[in-house]
């Protein structure tokens, strides 16, 4: 079972020319139609993140500058826009991601997607970047920590999730796993940042070549990730789904087919408890066609939903990444 948002109204937030733009999201749920769910897709009504959800990962002063830039139209930076409904989209966007995980408690069954537009794990406590406005990720696992819960965040977008990692930087509920190229945009993510003080040990990232296959990223997984998140026993898992790793994506130059993002989310799965407690939040895709194909094979792989996708890659670039990266987490560990 695929449980997912109701549908997001979602052009208001646009901007001529610019690679994040609303066919991104008809293209993602173009890759859920492709798998002919019937029953087995359960969509469900949300209502925008609260002021109180929102600060939990945001600053108070930072909603208000993003809620007066949306309304006047204008950019944050050159990458990140905004225009009259960005705002209002925003809001939704981070609460459809609770929704869906509500749903997934009530049912105690499937996984999740939240189907959402802009991105969201560049933005930091304070800053819109790299296309994000509001930390969709960040806010979900803010409010299942606040119900007790320990929290996975997987982000395999080739990009590093800066912002995902700066706001869970010093919270030992919070374990933070990232892959993705190096090097690229924003240039973080270096394996030696492996969490605060307060939380040593519950940021993993794995900075990855370009070229790189996804038998190497399968690899990271079952070698580096595995057994942090072992001994960190999540009680939920949550994943930044980008697929601008694909090797058609026009913004990076990673090597991965839509069949290893199946192989991908296989893995990540394993790393859910239980039932239900898994959900996958829309990132970066920019090839449109990459980004459905990708779509119907993670989640054909997920819900057992037959989907003809494109075989898994091996031979690229990255063989030495596993031990290099193990080399570097423990060394930083060690330095505390």
């Amino acid at each position: 079972m695929l449980v997912t948002n109701d549908a997001l109204e979602h052009h208001g937030h646009a901007e001529p020319g610019h690679p994040e733009r609303p066919d991104r999201l008809e293209a993602a749920l173009a890759g859920i139609d492709d798998l002919h769910l019937g029953e087995d897709l359960v969509s469900v009504a949300f209502a925008p993140a609260t002021r109180a959800q929102l600060t939990r990962v945001h600053d108070e002063d930072y909603l208000e500058h993003v809620s007066v830039v949306s309304y006047e139209g204008g950019a944050f930076d050159p990458d990140t826009y905004a225009t009259f409904g960005s705002w209002a989209l925003a809001q939704r966007a981070a609460g459809a991601g609770i929704a869906v995980i509500d749903e997934l408690v009530r049912r105690d069954e499937g996984v999740g997607f939240v189907a959402t537009r802009p991105p969201g794990h560049h933005a930091t406590r304070d800053r819109a970047m790299g296309f994000c406005l509001i930390n969709n990720v960040a806010v979900a696992a803010a409010e299942l920590t606040s119900r007790g819960a320990r929290v996975l965040i997987v982000d395999w977008d080739v990009h590093h999730g800066n912002g995902t990692q700066a706001i869970f930087w010093d919270d030992p509920n919070v374990l933070y796993v990232s892959t993705h190229q190096s090097p690229l945009y924003p240039g973080s993510g270096d394996a030696r940042e492996v969490g605060g003080r307060l939380a040593l040990g519950t940021t993993v990232n794995v900075p990855v070549p370009p070229g790189t296959t996804g038998d190497i990223l399968n690899r990271v997984l079952d070698d580096v990730v595995a057994p942090v998140v072992d001994d960190f026993a999540p009680d939920w898992v949550l994943v930044s789904a980008g697929f601008d790793a694909h090797r058609a994506d026009p913004l990076a130059d990673l090597a991965l087919s839509a069949g290893d993002f199946a192989d991908l989310a296989r893995r990540v799965a394993q790393f859910a408890p239980a039932p239900g407690r898994l959900a996958l939040f829309l990132e970066g895709g920019y090839d449109l066609d990459a980004l459905r194909a990708s779509v119907t094979a993670t989640f054909a792989a997920l819900t057992g939903a037959p989907g003809d996708h494109d075989g898994p890659t091996s031979g690229g670039a990255g063989p030495d990444v596993v031990g290099r990266v193990l080399e570097e987490r423990d060394r930083a560990l060690a330095n505390g």
